[in-house]
């Protein structure tokens, strides 16, 4: 498949489904060979890899946990021998254990660290060594609305992805002179599992909460995330986009 990614590699992290899936088959369709991550649930990504094929692009799956740091070591080494490169980086695995703070349990606030901020700097120090040879890459970072905003109940959640956006910032600033971008997307309230799982009541509080009036959906953030990876974007980094139907300006 052509495309302006033709001839790049991409790896998603979290791939399987929702967000991690909508930008796998989004990259694959601009042309660039997606390795799809996933850690526990093979059916379902073996579902976006053959939505990908069905569709005429190429990929590959890739199972390891991206909070331990031997697992991701191994499969960037493997990835990197086998493809010569990896030139884009989505680090969109993200994991939420919701409580409020007197409520939050010691070991649900280390695992929201591992998965969202733990594992990105073990999936970005890893892939970098191979876009700082090559003096190219993309870094994609999937933070969230609740970063910006806070949101009762969601303590852990929302401070890894305020975390994200720092880590986001500090690293362009390192980058930016070896021709790497890096950027994060923020998506607000998506039509996803995790959504269309809350109670009624709920889903109605937070949808009076957005001006466009609806659930945004998981391809309308892969869009973003796409025109960050390409490369008419060269010249964007450090860079948070808002993609939440104006519930957060």
């Amino acid at each position: 498949m052509n495309g302006v990614l033709s001839g790049r590699t991409a790896l998603v992290t979290g791939a399987s489904r929702g967000i991690g899936r909508a930008v796998a088959e989004r990259l694959a369709r601009d042309g660039a060979f997606v390795v799809v991550n996933y850690l526990r649930n093979r059916p379902a990504a073996e579902e976006t890899l053959a939505a990908i094929h069905a569709a005429g692009g190429q990929a590959e799956l890739c199972a390891f946990d991206v909070a331990r740091g031997q697992e991701v070591a191994k499969a960037v080494e493997d990835l990197v021998a086998r493809h010569g490169k990896i030139d884009i980086l989505v680090n969109n695995a993200g994991l939420a254990r919701d409580n409020l703070l007197v409520r939050l349990k010691e070991e649900e606030w280390e695992q929201v660290m591992d998965v969202n901020l733990k594992g990105l700097f073990l999936c970005t120090k890893m892939v970098v060594r191979s876009m700082l040879r090559q003096r190219f890459g993309r870094i994609i970072n999937v933070t969230s609305v609740v970063a910006q905003t806070g949101n009762p109940g969601q303590i852990a959640y929302s401070t890894a992805k305020a975390g994200v956006c720092g880590f986001t910032k500090t690293l362009a600033k390192e980058l930016a002179s070896r021709s790497i971008t890096v950027n994060a997307v923020a998506p607000g309230f998506i039509d996803t599992d995790m959504t269309r799982s809350l109670p009624e009541q709920v889903k109605t509080g937070y949808l009076n909460l957005i001006p466009a009036g609806r659930w945004g959906t998981a391809e309308e953030v892969a869009e973003v995330v796409a025109f960050l990876a390409c490369p008419l974007a060269g010249y964007i980094t450090g860079q948070v986009i808002n993609v939440n139907g104006g519930m957060y300006m």
